[in-house]
C-alpha cells in the first residue's frame, strides 16, 4: 500500500483529534496492576493500540475495544512474560515490566522495538527499579528478567527525565512498600495523564517540584479514565494548515499542550488563534527562518521535529532545528532531499536553506512522525508523491488520508502497482 499524493493545494476547515496514542499504552500496561475493571475512553484505532492490547491479553486479561472505548477485566492468571513478538514491534510494550513486577515479583520482557529513531537505552528503567528493589539480569536471548520479593520506596532520581522511566516507575512504585520520590521525572502531559488514571485506581502520588512522591498503598482498584487529546496529532494538522499556505482549525485539543508548537509557528509568520478547546493556523506567503531546539516538556517536542522541518524547507532563509532528545533522529532528510529541500545535518542538528517549492517523489516513511513530515512536504509539493511504509504511518494517525481529504487534499491509499 501506498499514499499517492497530489500536491498544491490549500488546506482549509476544522478537524478534530483522537485520544493521545502515547497516554492510551501506559493507560493499558497500567490495567496490570489491579485485577478489577480498569475503562479507558477516547482511544483512537491505531497498530500499536492493537499491539499493546495483545501484549496484555496474552498476560491474562480480557480486552473488549468498541467505538473508542478500551474495557479491561481479568481473565485468567497474570503471566509474566509477553511474548517477543509483540514487545519487539513496538517499544511502549516494555511498560508491562513495572506492573508485572510489581504484582508478581517477576517479569520477564524481551527488549522492545518500535520506530527506528536512534537508541533509546532502557537503562534509566532499569535503575529506577533496580532502586525498588528489583534484581536484574538478561538473559543471551536479549530477555530482561526482574525478581522481586517486595519492591521497596526509595529516592531515585533519574538522568534525564525520560518519559518511559518516569512512567515505569510511577506504576511500580503504587504497589511498592513505603514512599518514594522520583527526581528529575518527565512532566509531559502524557505521564500526567498516566497519574490521573492511577489516582483513580487509589494510588498516592504528589507532584513535587521536579519529580513524583508516590505513597505505596497494599492494592489498586478499578477505574474509568478518558485520555488527553493527542497533542502530536493536533500539531501535525496545524503544520500542514501553515506549510500548504491555509487555514486549519484543530479542535477538542489542550491549547496548553501544543503552546510551544504555537510560538514556533507565529514566529515564523503564521498567523495563530486559540480558544478553549482550539487551535486555528492561518499560512499566507513564505515563512521566516526560525531556530529552534527540541527538549522535554513543555520544550519544543521531538516528535513535531520532523513536521516542522518539512515546514522550514520552504521558508525564506536559513533555519536551524537542534534535536537535544534524540539527536539522529534525522534519518527522513534524505528523502525531503530528493523532493527538492537543501538540508544539511551535523551533530545533531538540521541546517535547512528555504526553497520557493518542492516536486514529488517516489518516499518511503522510516517512523511514524517521519512519514507525517514527508506526508506534509508531498501536500504542499507540486505534481504527486507516492508515500510507501504505511504500516508506520498507521502506527500513529488514524484515518490521516480521510481527515486531510475533508480538509481540501488530494490523496488515497492505493495497493502498490
Amino acid at each position: 500500500m501506498h499514499l499517492l499524493i497530489a500536491g498544491g493545494r490549500e488546506l482549509s476547515g476544522t478537524v478534530a483529534v483522537e485520544g493521545a496514542k502515547n497516554a492510551v499504552l501506559p493507560a493499558c500496561a497500567a490495567s496490570l496492576l489491579t485485577d478489577e475493571p480498569v475503562i479507558v475512553h477516547r482511544v483512537p484505532p491505531l497498530r500499536d493500540v492493537r499491539t499493546i492490547i495483545a501484549v496484555i491479553r496474552e498476560l491474562g486479561k480480557e480486552v473488549e475495544y468498541s467505538d473508542g472505548t478500551v474495557t479491561i477485566r481479568h481473565g485468567r492468571p497474570l503471566q509474566p512474560n509477553p511474548s517477543r513478538e509483540y514487545v519487539e514491534q513496538m517499544r511502549a510494550s516494555f511498560l508491562v515490566l513495572g506492573p508485572l513486577l510489581a504484582r508478581l515479583g517477576r517479569a520477564e520482557v524481551p527488549l522492545p522495538g518500535g520506530c527506528t529513531i536512534g537508541p533509546r537505552p532502557v537503562d534509566y528503567h532499569l535503575q529506577g527499579l533496580r532502586a525498588l528493589g528489583a534484581a536484574v539480569r538478561e538473559e543471551g536471548d536479549g530477555t530482561i528478567v526482574l525478581t522481586a520479593e517486595k519492591l521497596r520506596g526509595t529516592r531515585f532520581r533519574l538522568p534525564y527525565p525520560s518519559v518511559g522511566a518516569t512512567e515505569q516507575l510511577l506504576m511500580a512504585a503504587a504497589l511498592a512498600d513505603g514512599d518514594t520520590t522520583i527526581e528529575n521525572a518527565s512532566r509531559e502531559p502524557e505521564v500526567l495523564d498516566l497519574v490521573e488514571l492511577l489516582r483513580g485506581m487509589g494510588a498516592r502520588i504528589e507532584t513535587s517540584a521536579d519529580g513524583f512522591n508516590v505513597e505505596g498503598v497494599p492494592a489498586l482498584h478499578g477505574t474509568e479514565h478518558t485520555v488527553i487529546p493527542d497533542r502530536l496529532e493536533a500539531g501535525t494538522y496545524l503544520i500542514a494548515g501553515a506549510i500548504t499556505r491555509g487555514r486549519v482549525t484543530v479542535a477538542d485539543v489542550r491549547p496548553e499542550h501544543l503552546a510551544s508548537l504555537a510560538q514556533v509557528l507565529g514566529e515564523a509568520g503564521a498567523r495563530v488563534e486559540t480558544s478553549a478547546d482550539a487551535v486555528t493556523v492561518e499560512g499566507g506567503g513564505r515563512l521566516r527562518p526560525v531556530a529552534v531546539r527540541t527538549a522535554p516538556y513543555p520544550g519544543f517536542p521531538t516528535d513535531l521535529q520532523p513536521p516542522l522541518v518539512s515546514l522550514l524547507s520552504l521558508a525564506e532563509g536559513e533555519s536551524t532545528v537542534q534535536d537535544t532528545v534524540f539527536p539522529t533522529r534525522f534519518g527522513y532528510v534524505d528523502e525531503l532531499i530528493r523532493m527538492g529541500a537543501r538540508i544539511a545535518v551535523a551533530g545533531g542538528t538540521a541546517r535547512i536553506t528555504g526553497v520557493k517549492g518542492l516536486h514529488g517523489a517516489d518516499l518511503v516513511a522510516p517512523d511514524i512522525r517521519a512519514g507525517a513530515a514527508l506526508v506534509l512536504a508531498g501536500l504542499a509539493a507540486r505534481g504527486e508523491s507516492r508515500i510507501a511504509g504505511l504500516d508506520q504511518l498507521d502506527r500513529g494517525y488514524a484515518d490521516l488520508e480521510g481527515k486531510l481529504t475533508r480538509l481540501g487534499a488530494k490523496i488515497e491509499r492505493r495497493d502498490v502497482q
